[in-house]
């Protein structure tokens, strides 16, 4: 559970889902994304932290 603010972590869609997997669209779209420079926040678990990392390339953390 987050406590603490730093146990949260804001993501942003910093590139279009234009080419990309199923796959990959599915992860996004999971995390709560749905257009580019949308930004949502997120509590620091491991299962979105791996999420992240699946489609890292598409994202960027932002503090």
């Amino acid at each position: 559970m987050a406590k603490k603010s730093e146990d949260k972590i804001q993501i942003k869609l910093v590139k279009s889902l234009i080419g990309s997997s199923e796959k990959q669209r599915r992860v996004v779209k999971g995390l709560g994304l749905t257009k580019k420079d949308q930004v949502v926040e997120h509590a620091s678990t491991p299962t979105i932290l791996g999420m992240v990392n699946k489609v890292s390339h598409l994202l960027e953390i932002v503090k």
